[in-house]
C-alpha cells in the first residue's frame, strides 16, 4: 500500500508539470488556433537555464525567476516567428513551431551538451499519509496550483486577460471593439513561455533535462491539453494529473520506457471518445 501511495503522490507531482506544459498549448490555441509544439522546448529551456544559473551561485528563487522570465521572452520570440507574418495559416504556424523545436535541440546540444542535466531542488522530504515525499515534489504541486489560480484571476480580472478571452471567444467581435487580436496572439505565446519555463524549473530537480526531453514533455503536455479539449486550463490540470499518475504506476510496476506510450494511448482514447460524442450530437 505504501508503494502504491508513493507512486500516486509522485505521479501527481509529475502530472502538475505536464499540466503546466499543457496549459501553454491551451492558451496559444484558444487565441491563435495554433498548436504550439515548442511547449516542450520551453520547459527544457527553463530547466537548463535554471540549472546553469544555480551553478553560477545565484540563490534559489532568483535563479528560477530569471529562468522563467527568460522563457517568457523566448516564447514571445517563437510567437513572433510563428505568427508574425500576416496571413500565416495555423497549419503553417504549427510547422514553424516544429522547426523551431528542432532548431532548439541543436542549441541545447551546443550550449549544454548531450548529457542530461539536473538542477538543485529543495532538499529533504516530508511525511504525507505515512509515506516520505520529496519536498521538491510538494513544491511542484503547490506552485502549480498557485499558477493555475493566478492564470484564472489574470484571465477574469485583468484588462489583458479579458482581451485574450475576447480574442479566443470571437476574433471578429474582439477586433470590432478595438482589441488588437494579433498582439493578443503574441501575448499568448509569451504566457505559454512562462508556463513552459515554470514546468521545466520545477521538474528539473527530479527529472534531468536534455535535448531529448523535449518530445516526451510536448506529447504528454499535449495529451493533457486534449483532455481539456484544448480550451480549459483546469481540465488540462486534471488531465495532467491523470497522465502523471498513470505514467508513474506504469513505470513502477512495468517499465519507465512505456510512459510516453501511455500518454499517446490515453490521448488517442480521449480523441476517439470526443469524436464519437460530437458525432452523436450532430446526429441528433
Amino acid at each position: 500500500m505504501t508503494e502504491l501511495l508513493t507512486y500516486v503522490i509522485s505521479g501527481v507531482a509529475v502530472g502538475c508539470a505536464f499540466a503546466l506544459v499543457g496549459s501553454g498549448f491551451v492558451v496559444v490555441h484558444r487565441v491563435t488556433g495554433v498548436v504550439n509544439f515548442t511547449q516542450g522546448t520551453l520547459a527544457v529551456f527553463g530547466g537548463l537555464i535554471s540549472a546553469s544559473l544555480l551553478d553560477r551561485m545565484l540563490p534559489h528563487g532568483i535563479a528560477e525567476t530569471v529562468a522563467v522570465i527568460l522563457c517568457g521572452a523566448i516564447g514571445l520570440l517563437f510567437g513572433l516567428i510563428a505568427i508574425g507574418k500576416r496571413g500565416t495559416s495555423p497549419l503553417i504556424s504549427l510547422l514553424i513551431t516544429l522547426g523551431l523545436s528542432t532548431l532548439s535541440a541543436a542549441i541545447f546540444i551546443l550550449l549544454w551538451g548531450e548529457a542530461p542535466i539536473s538542477s538543485a531542488g529543495i532538499p529533504g522530504s516530508t511525511a504525507v499519509l505515512g509515506t516520505q515525499v520529496q519536498s521538491q515534489r510538494i513544491l511542484i504541486v503547490g506552485a502549480t496550483v498557485l499558477a493555475f489560480v493566478a492564470l484564472s484571476l489574470f484571465f477574469d480580472h485583468s484588462y489583458v486577460g479579458k482581451g485574450l478571452t475576447a480574442a479566443a471567444s470571437n476574433r471578429l467581435a474582439a477586433m470590432l471593439v478595438g482589441i488588437n487580436v494579433r498582439r493578443m496572439g503574441f501575448v499568448s505565446f509569451g504566457i505559454a513561455g512562462v508556463l513552459g519555463g515554470l514546468a521545466g524549473v520545477l521538474l528539473a530537480p527530479i527529472n534531468a533535462m536534455s535535448f531529448s526531453t523535449d518530445l516526451p514533455l510536448a506529447l504528454t503536455g499535449f495529451a493533457a491539453a486534449v483532455f481539456g479539449g484544448l480550451v480549459s486550463p483546469w481540465r488540462t490540470f486534471l488531465g495532467g494529473i491523470v497522465l502523471g499518475v498513470a505514467g508513474q504506476l506504469v513505470a513502477g510496476y512495468l517499465s519507465g520506457s512505456y510512459q510516453t506510450e501511455v500518454a499517446l494511448l490515453m490521448m488517442l482514447a480521449i480523441m476517439v471518445v470526443r469524436y464519437k460524442s460530437l458525432s452523436t450530437e450532430e446526429a441528433k
